[in-house]
């Protein structure tokens, strides 16, 4: 079948369901985007050339679907069809939990009933979300009892330990019971009370820690089984996060050989800048000790003549750490005399990501000793795997060992591969890494941890991602920036890319008509913060008591929502629900309930309230804006990278603040009318959008609401 024949039955294959779908609804940017969808998908070349000397064919599609397109129907219904006209599979890849629940509970469920050929799907999680068996049942007491616990030793060398020792006992058993009368699945996910990390962690069925075929509860694992249940799908649902984290291996679908969808991909940038960044702690160091005796004892059992050397490893290891330890706290004593910073402990920056002369041997010395020490460790990991195949007897003992060394390892990979990152040098133009130290002061103790990260995520996904994708689909909301796609090329890789095209849906509301965005002239200075915020709240807390039923209200900082609560009257406090008071759901559920009984009901949110919130109707009648969403004035990354861009002559506030804005402020909006019979209001209290330059271009990236300026008293504007 040629790719214009594909593309054309995918599309009719998106016509019929639209067509025989009661709840679905044809819209034309809806269909404009399957089209797009069924060419990028149909066109490019899959899997192992026929001659190597050839060059495949990519084909990578933008697509920014506005509010209430339908994209995942646009996307999903003609990818599906590509997918089995081409014997390959679909990878659709989300930022959110919830966007992920509702493609496998909701939406993929409704289009396999309307599709002509059947087709499967199953949801791909990390492995960290789901439960080691053999972990829980020696934390629960049913596994036997060791000399050596594969636990006690790091969770006594942790900074803090929030759960003693009976209380944990309690939890690890009750959750062992609900897993073995299957009133629990062991997916952390479906747990009724999410655990805290310190009591998850040691029970996670991570990767390094998981000898596979060879444990004893291989059968019955919970992460084995789930994987089972993706062998057969033609649809994989994953996340960014997995996406980046699992890239050369095969837990996902090869790149090269299926159809990627990148939803809600305004995200990659920053999911990939934190997965490719890396930390080491210079200050809590027992762990080294810990995983060096595992290692002797673990090696001698299992010959491994290696292990003679981990001593002295280790040994080197922890006092260079040690040593720079103390460097850093000499190189930079005035960071830790300043007052604590509202953002954290102290941050050091290195300017240019230029080494003092004085690390730069040490954290040589800390990279060689980390990869000498990591082969010994691999070295143990093949004889314990080794002996598990030759002895299947004793594959619950061995699988314990290999646990102990799993547990610790990443620790040590954690310290390689940040000295590593530290001692990259760039020689202009090319970027920097972004390198800093930070410094807390606890019980009189100093806690110092090495922190390096690239600066450029494009680079980063161009070389790590795009370099191995054949076919893929980019879509969101919010991919445009102030009108242009440039800002997000460039920050995915994709800039300059010949197989990407762009392609802007526009919604299907009358922003004209459903809104009004107004504009909020206050008399001081939004960078002002203390004169500002006094002046905010006030008009802010006038706008409240007009509220008729639902609303949400966002905040860029704890204390601009701390000041707002404070100034609620009496008789508005009842009805403002604040973000950290409940848990989100809990605190969803009573917003909802309380406008559906006819009462009102204020959301009181920070940034993380800005997008994925779909409260549709009186649920959201009036969104509030207190402040423009500017990154925050204490990132190291976002420094650096201002740095670089100034230092090659290139302006960082037009280049990466304002454009990065746009797309939060265009999120933030968006929680305002979510159905074509939606009425709502925009309030921003920021009067740069109007009294500035680059607040017109922050305009420009807002859906076309009608526009009103007000004063703070609420009188209104020429």
């Amino acid at each position: 079948m040629s790719p214009e024949h594909t593309a054309q039955s995918a599309l009719a294959a998106f016509d019929k369901v639209v067509s025989a779908a009661g709840d679905f609804r044809s819209r034309p940017g809806q269909r404009l985007m399957a089209q797009r969808v069924a060419q990028t998908f149909s066109e490019a070349t899959l899997g192992k050339m026929e001659n190597e000397d050839d060059t495949p064919l990519r084909s990578i599609a933008v697509i920014q679907a506005g509010t209430g397109v339908g994209k995942s129907l646009a996307y999903c219904a003609p990818a599906i069809a590509v997918a089995l006209a081409r014997k390959t599979r679909v990878l659709i890849s989300t930022a959110t939990v919830a966007l992920q629940e509702q493609l496998v509970t909701k939406d993929l469920p409704a289009l396999a009933a309307l599709m002509d050929e059947p087709f499967r799907f199953g949801l791909a999680k990390g492995r960290g979300r789901y439960v080691c068996k053999l972990k829980l049942s020696r934390l629960a007491g049913e596994g036997g009892a060791d000399d050596d616990d594969m636990f006690a030793d790091e969770l006594a060398a942790a900074s803090f330990v929030r759960h003693d020792e009976e209380a944990r006992m309690l939890q690890y058993a009750s959750l062992a019971r609900d897993l073995s009368t299957a009133a629990w699945d062991g997916d952390r996910d479906n747990l009724a009370q999410q655990p805290d990390a310190d009591i998850w962690q040691p029970i996670a069925a991570e990767a390094s820690s998981c000898t596979g075929k060879h444990c004893p509860a291989f059968n019955g694992c919970t992460y084995f089984e789930k994987r089972k249940e993706l062998v057969g799908a033609q649809v994989i649902v994953a996340n960014h996060d997995l996406l980046l984290s699992t890239l050369g291996t095969r837990t996902l679908p090869e790149l090269d050989n299926c159809l990627l969808i990148l939803d809600e991909g305004h995200h990659l940038p920053a999911v990939a800048l934190d997965k490719f960044s890396t930390a080491m702690d210079l200050s809590r160091l027992g762990w080294i000790d810990t995983l060096a005796g595992r290692a002797k004892r673990i090696g001698s059992l299992m010959g491994v003549s290696e292990v003679a050397d981990v001593g002295r490893y280790a040994s080197q290891l922890k006092q260079t750490l040690e040593d720079i330890a103390k460097t850093v706290a000499t190189l930079y004593a005035d960071a830790l005399r300043e007052p604590p910073s509202a953002f954290g402990p102290a941050r050091v920056r290195l300017p240019k990501g230029e080494l003092p002369p004085e690390l730069v041997e040490p954290l040589g010395m800390v990279s060689v000793m980390a990869e000498s020490f990591l082969g010994v460790l691999n070295d143990i990991a093949k004889a314990l795997r080794t002996e598990m195949k030759d002895a299947p007897n004793e594959a619950r003992r061995l699988s314990v060992l290999y646990a102990q060394l799993g547990m610790l390892s990443p620790r040590l990979e954690s310290v390689h591969a940040t000295a590593q990152l530290l001692l990259q040098e760039s020689e202009p133009p090319r970027a920097p890494v972004a390198k800093w130290f930070t410094l807390a002061e606890t019980d009189g103790r100093v806690q110092i941890k090495a922190c390096a990260s690239p600066i450029l995520p494009g680079s980063t996904l161009r070389h790590q991602l795009w370099a191995n994708v054949r076919a893929a689909v980019v879509t969101s909301a919010t991919l445009t920036s102030c009108g242009e796609f440039d800002f997000f090329l460039r920050e995915t890789g994709l800039k300059d890319d010949e197989a990407t095209t762009t392609l802007e849906v526009v919604s299907p509301f009358d922003y004209a008509t459903q809104g009004q965005f107004v504009t909020v002239q206050t008399l001081a200075d939004p960078r002002n913060a203390s004169a500002f915020v006094a002046e905010m709240v006030l008009a802010l807390v006038r706008d409240l008591a007009e509220v008729q039923h639902g609303a949400l209200c966002l905040f860029t900082s704890r204390d601009q929502m701390r000041q707002a609560v404070l100034a609620l009257p009496d008789a508005l406090r009842p009805k403002v629900l604040v973000q950290g008071d409940l848990p989100r759901i809990r605190l969803m559920q009573q917003h909802r309930e309380r406008v559906g009984a006819g009462g009102v009901s204020i959301i009181f949110g920070m940034q993380s309230f800005g997008e994925g919130l779909d409260l549709p109707g009186q649920l959201c009648e009036t969104v509030f804006i207190a402040k423009l969403p500017f990154a925050s004035p204490d990132d190291p990354v976002g420094e650096s990278r201002a740095e670089w861009l100034r230092g090659v002559g290139r302006d960082p506030f037009s280049e990466l603040v304002v454009p990065a804005t746009a797309i939060k402020l265009a999120q933030w909006a968006g929680r305002a009318i979510r159905t074509e019979t939606d009425k709502s209001f925009v309030y921003c209290y920021d009067r740069r959008l109007s009294d500035t330059s680059y607040g017109q271009r922050l305009l420009q990236g807002l859906p076309p609401f009608a526009r009103l300026r007000k004063d703070a008293q609420g009188r209104v504007l020429a």
